[in-house]
């Protein structure tokens, strides 16, 4: 039996707690560009900033799964490199739906790819490779907990959509995540439940994902600033 004690001090819970200090912040950010008078110009903006974001999401959990893979005997790392070796399947081609959407509004896959992405981005991304590489990776659970832990909300995206005047094409990525994106935060608080977390793995997926939220803000309210077009419409 499970009682409401338990679930209120489990481990995702307290992740979630935190979290919910820092996301008010990040969601600022989101409405100052949903709500900003030029939304229609910075939409594909910020498809190109999250495709930037998402089409490093899959090689993230490759490396993640086989660092944890080679740290034998350490029970934490082998479920942390089951899970990414499960959830990469979930995460396969949504850069590519990205890619869609914005060919839907007449912008160029090919001159997207060849964008640099944003310094935001890149250190919001890299970040992660770091915590991997020269700490433990189940750091990366806390980055994917605050990614796939809120979902776009329907009826926001119908106000965008709206505002934008672009075809309802343009938004099936965020669609689709605010469908498929609860599963997956259940999933992934089950498994942070469910690993034998010393104090320090704690704190460094608490770290992971509150510094995310900072840089992901960063990213966000970049994107009014840093606009240039991605390619010129085909008419």
């Amino acid at each position: 039996l499970v009682t409401a004690a338990a679930v209120a001090t489990s481990e995702s819970s307290r992740l979630r707690g935190k979290l919910a200090l820092a996301l008010p912040a990040l969601f600022a950010a989101g409405r100052r560009l949903y709500e900003h008078p030029g939304i229609r110009g910075l939409y594909p903006e910020f498809l190109f900033a999250t495709h930037c974001i998402i089409r490093a999401s899959v090689p993230l959990m490759e490396i993640g799964r086989d660092r944890a893979a080679s740290l034998v005997g350490d029970p934490v790392a082998s479920g942390t490199a089951r899970y990414l070796g499960e959830h990469i399947a979930d995460e396969l081609d949504h850069d590519a739906w990205l890619l869609e959407d914005l060919s839907s509004m007449g912008f160029d896959a090919p001159s997207v790819m060849a964008r640099p992405p944003s310094p935001g981005v890149a250190q919001l991304v890299g970040a992660q490779y770091y915590w991997i590489s020269h700490y433990h990776p189940v750091a990366l659970l806390g980055y994917i907990a605050l990614l796939e832990g809120y979902p776009p909300v329907p009826a926001e995206i119908e106000e965008v959509r709206a505002r934008s005047g672009y075809p309802r094409e343009a938004f099936r990525t965020l669609l689709a995540h605010a469908e498929l994106d609860p599963g997956h935060r259940d999933e992934l608080d089950q498994v942070i439940d469910a690993l034998p977390l010393s104090p320090e793995q704690r704190e460094v997926i608490g770290l992971s994902a509150i510094s995310s939220v900072e840089l992901l803000a960063r990213v966000i309210d970049e994107i009014p600033q840093n606009a240039t077009p991605v390619t010129a419409p085909r008419n």
